[in-house]
């Protein structure tokens, strides 16, 4: 039968038969709105209907099949009684054979008569470990759908896979409906197997990724039992290590003696190097531009080696124009898989409005990755600048502690719609010549919830706050105080715009605040798959003191916003006035750049 319908249906594909039909019908008797729906979204011939280029060969090899496809989707919503009539010209579509369709089809009629819907009798799927939890459908009484008996067989085979059992799967079952009863009972049978320890990890596909590095990373704890999640992780570190185009961890057929499992990780190695380059355009801070070349394998053990240069400030409002040139050598695994070992290299000069800083820094990091969705750092660095402000030159040399934590449960990194994002970060600093000891501290809070159709409709929050302890501002490093004003702030606002203002030898003088507290409000829609529309309000403090919210000034803007999303994030345009001073709703400031504000 699977031959010669095969056969069929190839020999009919040559010939070339224009048979619109010029009737279509679908009856569902008594069915249910919902599952009227389900028969129809199961018709390939209702699918058909109206495309004038169909041949006749085509609808009738549609109608055998939806025999078929129309039962399955009653046996999902239940009902194990129905019947099921497709007639071609009059004629029972399971009765024209392949070869003898006719050329010309007129009129297509499908009756389903769904029946009783049945309800469970017995439903057993075991044995099942205690860790096992079954939907909660599958119970006697209950609507006998085929995806809940799915669904229960799979919640007990995941349970004894996480438990080590990794070859459990289903080995038998029993299945019977009971027609004068309208039930259904079930009857599946669980074989365990042994539980397994995790072998050896085999490598295979690389060529220029030493194996042993893959191992290390991949981090897969042989001689452990045998879980799931172990699988999950190894396959994540190597791809985030960003060398491999592909990589799939793959558990051997057969268990070795000793109950091992032997996994091979197959991986695709990506091209070596790579290059990138962006630009933003503010009608405050102007023109930025930026470009890195990058080496995914430096060493032949995934290390990533990064050069990078940006250039910001070109015809803005922001003081003058800043340049930063630096470089980074990250490398996995070290320390253990979830370990990473970080050192950059930077000199850079940043030409503000209230100071000019000349700098050199070299830092050393260690992130771990302790869960999957929180991320902590630490390390050492040094500092040595030259700082120009009002109240005169000076240069320092620190040395800092950098500490951070994230914590990052948004549904998209780049363009959110539910979920959360926390980052901390504190940078103790000790003064080796020309400056005050202390230490900076910031956390940025992020939230997101979506609502309506297809989430179309999502509400944006963004919180800032930070503070620096220990040193008085006018001993601080001018870039660790904190100015609000501009696109990463208070859009609106002129960039750095709000800062304190100091007395020094009779003369004010501006500078940043020890301290800064922000929020801002975004409600965005989605007008199409493609365009959405936001509206949003943004408020900034800067504290004199280290306190946020002590003395100090505050400020505030609003505006309007249109993304275009391309797939790997929104392009932004927003456009801003301020919302508090004496230029509020007179002045319009314009952003454009890549991914959401926040």
């Amino acid at each position: 039968m699977r031959f010669s319908f095969a056969t069929a249906t190839g020999l009919l594909g040559l010939f070339a038969l224009p048979a619109v039909a010029q009737d279509i019908t679908f009856d569902a008797g008594d069915a249910s709105d919902t599952l009227r729906g389900e028969l129809r979204s199961a018709s390939l011939v209702l699918a058909l209907k109206g495309e004038e280029t169909t041949q006749a060969q085509d609808l009738v090899a549609a109608a055998r099949a939806d025999y078929r496809r129309i039962l399955t989707a009653l046996y999902s919503a239940g009902y194990y009684g129905g019947e099921i009539g497709i007639l071609v010209n009059g004629r029972e579509a399971a009765g024209i054979p392949a070869l003898d369709a006719p050329q010309t089809i007129n009129s297509i009629a499908i009756s389903v008569t769904p029946g009783p819907k049945f309800q469970f009798g017995e439903a057993v799927v075991g044995p099942a470990p205690s860790t096992a939890v079954l939907p909660a459908g599958f119970a006697t009484g209950s609507g006998a759908s085929t995806d809940v008996i799915r669904s229960a067989v799979s919640a007990v085979v995941t349970a004894w896979q996480d438990a080590g059992y990794a070859k459990a799967g289903a080995d038998g079952q029993r299945i019977t409906a009971r027609h004068r009863d309208e039930t259904l009972d079930v009857n599946v049978t669980i074989a365990t197997g042994p539980q397994l320890t995790f072998g050896d990890l085999i490598v295979s596909g690389n060529t220029a990724v030493r194996t042993d590095r893959i191992v290390a990373i991949a981090g897969l704890p042989t001689g452990s039992v045998y879980s799931p999640d172990d699988l999950t992780k190894a396959e994540r570190r190597l791809r985030d290590t960003g060398a491999f185009d592909s990589v799939a961890l793959v558990e051997a057929e057969n268990i070795a003696a000793g109950d091992v499992l032997p996994i091979t990780a197959q991986v695709a190695e990506a091209k070596p190097r790579r290059f990138g380059f962006g630009v933003e355009l503010s009608s405050i801070e102007g023109l930025g531009t930026s470009a890195y070349w990058l080496h995914r394998n430096y060493f032949g053990g995934a290390e990533q080696f990064r050069v990078g240069a940006d250039v910001s400030g070109i015809g803005g409002e922001t003081g003058g124009v800043d340049y930063r040139l630096n470089a980074s050598l990250k490398r996995p695994a070290v320390y253990g898989p979830d370990t990473d070992f970080l050192i950059s290299a930077e000199i850079s000069r940043e030409d503000e409005p209230d100071y000019i800083l000349d700098q050199a820094a070299v830092e050393a990091t260690l992130t771990r990755l302790t869960r999957e969705d929180l991320e902590i750092s630490g390390g050492f660095g040094l500092i040595t600048a030259r700082e120009e402000t009002e109240a005169g030159v000076r240069e320092f040399t620190l040395l800092t502690a950098p500490l951070g934590a994230t914590l990052d449960r948004r549904d998209d990194a780049t363009n959110a719609n539910n979920g959360y994002y926390i980052d901390i970060d504190a940078t103790p600093f000790l003064s080796i010549d020309g400056a005050d000891n202390g230490a900076r501290l910031f956390a940025d809070t992020r939230g997101y919830r979506s609502f309506g159709e297809e989430d179309r409709f999502t509400l944006a929050a963004r919180s800032q706050i930070g503070s620096v302890l220990g040193a008085d501002a006018e001993d601080a490093p001018a870039d660790f105080l904190f100015f609000s004003g501009g696109g990463g702030t208070v859009r609106g606002q002129p960039y750095n715009v709000l800062g304190i203002d100091t007395v020094i030898d009779g003369e004010t003088v501006g500078r940043g605040g020890l301290s800064f507290a922000g929020a801002q409000l975004e409600a965005r829609y989605g007008v199409t798959g493609t365009i959405g529309v936001v509206g949003f309000y943004d408020v900034g403090f800067v504290g004199e003191t280290s306190d946020p919210f002590g003395d100090g000034g505050w400020h505030a803007g609003a505006g309007l916003g249109i993304r275009y999303d391309t797939g790997i994030g929104p392009i932004r345009l927003d456009i801003a006035t301020p919302t508090t001073g004496g230029n509020a709703g007179e002045r319009v400031e314009v952003y454009i750049g890549i991914g959401q504000s926040f």
